[in-house]
C-alpha cells in the first residue's frame, strides 16, 4: 500500500524540526564559550594564573551536568509540569528567601546572590525564573476566560511575578529583576490582560525602580558615568571603556586565540559579563556577529513555531522561555557594547556560571518539549481547555 506524500509528518517533509535546530545553536555557543574561556581563564585572579585553565575545566563539569536539565525538561509531560507548578514556585521562593539570610547567602561585592556549599557556588535567581515562568504560565492557562477581569487576569499574575522580583532585587539584583518584571508583564500582554490595567501597572513599576536605582549608590553611579564613558574611564566606566577596546583591537577577525591583551588584568570578569568582548578581540567581528546571528536563529524559529500552540498554558510556557532566554542575552550585549549602563548579567551559553548554564539549557529543553508536542497535535484533554 502506496503512502501519499501528504500523510508523513510534517517534520520529516520539511527537513531540519524547530527543535533540532535552536539545541543545535545552543550546543555551538556552548562550544564557542568553552574555547573562550580556555584563554580568558587567564584572569588577574591569583587561582586563575596558577591554572590558566580553571574556568574553563569547571564549566566543561557544568556541561555535562546540564545533559540533565536538558533531556528533563525535554521528555516530562507537560500536564505534569504544570501539576508541579506550586511546588517549584515554593521551592525557588524558598531558596530565594534563603539567600537573604546572613547566616545562609554568601555575600560577594555588596550583593548576596549566592548558596555555597563546599565551594559550589549556586545562584538562586536562576531558579527564581524558572518558577516565575511555570508558575505565571500555568497560572494565565487557567485562567484564560478570565483574563479580561482586574482581580483574576491582572492583580492574580502580577502579584506573582511581584513577588519572584521582589525577593531578587532584594539580594540586590536589580537587572535580574527588571528582566523577570518586563517578561512577567509581557506573557500577561501576550495572555489577553486588558492594556488599561498594563499600561498604568508599566509606568508606575518602571518609576519605582528607578527611585530605588537613584537612592542606590551604586547604581546611580554607574548610570551617571554611563552617561560620559570617556570622562569616566579611569573609574565608572572602566570595565565598559575596556571591553570596547577589546572589540576595537579585534577587527574584523580579531588578534587570535589566547593573544588578546583585555583579559590579562586590563578587562574585570572577563570569563563572565564581559566573555563577548574576549571573543570579540580573539576572534573578531566576523565571530560576534555569529553569536547574535545564533541567538537570532532561536528568536526567530521559536516565534515561527509558538503560532502552533494548542493552549494558552503552552503557549505562555514556550514563551516565557524564550523571553527569558533572548532577553538575558540582549541585555548582556547591549551592556558590553556600551548600549547599556553596565550590569552584571551572563551571556547565555558563553559566560562562565554553572547555574546560568544548566536554566539556559533547561529552558532549550522546554521548548524542545513544547515543539515536539506540537508536531504531532493531539485532541485536547478537558483539563487544557
Amino acid at each position: 500500500m502506496n503512502v501519499s506524500a501528504a500523510s508523513q509528518p510534517r517534520s520529516r517533509v520539511r527537513g531540519i524540526s524547530p527543535g533540532a535546530i535552536i539545541l543545535a545553536c545552543s550546543l555551538a555557543l556552548t562550544l564557542l564559550g568553552l574555547v573562550v574561556l580556555s584563554s580568558a581563564g587567564e584572569d588577574a585572579s591569583k587561582e586563575a594564573v596558577t591554572d590558566p585553565l580553571m574556568y574553563f575545566r569547571r564549566q566543561l563539569v557544568w556541561c555535562v551536568i546540564s545533559v540533565v536539565p536538558l533531556i528533563v525538561m525535554a521528555v516530562i509531560p507537560l500536564e505534569r509540569l504544570r501539576k508541579l507548578r506550586w511546588v517549584i514556585g515554593l521551592g525557588a521562593i524558598l531558596v530565594l528567601t534563603a539567600v537573604l539570610s546572613p547566616h545562609i547567602g554568601a555575600a560577594h561585592k555588596g550583593a548576596r546572590r549566592w548558596l555555597e556549599f563546599h565551594g559550589l557556588r549556586l545562584q538562586p535567581s536562576d531558579f527564581g525564573k524558572l518558577a516565575l515562568v511555570i508558575c505565571l504560565a500555568s497560572y494565565l492557562g487557567a485562567n484564560q476566560r478570565h483574563i479580561g477581569t482586574f482581580l483574576r487576569g491582572f492583580v492574580a499574575p502580577i502579584v506573582i511575578t511581584a513577588v519572584f522580583a521582589g525577593l531578587i532585587i532584594r539580594e540586590p539584583d536589580f537587572g535580574t529583576a527588571a528582566l523577570c518584571g518586563l517578561v512577567g508583564v509581557m506573557l500577561m500582554y501576550l495572555a489577553g490582560t486588558r492594556m488599561l490595567y498594563l499600561i498604568p501597572s508599566v509606568l508606575a513599576g518602571g518609576t519605582l525602580f528607578s527611585i530605588m536605582v537613584y537612592f542606590d549608590p551604586v547604581r546611580i553611579k554607574r548610570v551617571m558615568s554611563f552617561l560620559d564613558i570617556e570622562a569616566n574611564k579611569a573609574d565608572g566606566t572602566y570595565q565598559l571603556y575596556q571591553g570596547i577596546v577589546g572589540f576595537g583591537s579585534g577587527g574584523l577577525t580579531g588578534v587570535g586565540l589566547g593573544q588578546g591583551r583585555q583579559q590579562l588584568a586590563f578587562l574585570p570578569e572577563a570569563h563572565t559579563d564581559f566573555v563577548l568582548a574576549v571573543l570579540g578581540e580573539e576572534k573578531g567581528l566576523i565571530a560576534t556577529a555569529g553569536v547574535v546571528l545564533a541567538f537570532l536563529i532561536i528568536f526567530l524559529v521559536s516565534l515561527r513555531t509558538l503560532r502552533k500552540a494548542p493552549n494558552l498554558f503552552e503557549f505562555t510556557l514556550a514563551c516565557g522561555a524564550l523571553l527569558m532566554l533572548t532577553g538575558q542575552a540582549l541585555i548582556n550585549m547591549g551592556v558590553v557594547t556600551g548600549l547599556l549602563p553596565t550590569k552584571g548579567m551572563s551571556l547565555p551559553f558563553l559566560s562562565y556560571g554553572g547555574t546560568n548554564l544548566v536554566l539556559m539549557f533547561a529552558f532549550i529543553g522546554l521548548l524542545m518539549n513544547c515543539f515536539r508536542r506540537w508536531e504531532r497535535p493531539a485532541v485536547p484533554q478537558a483539563s487544557e481547555l
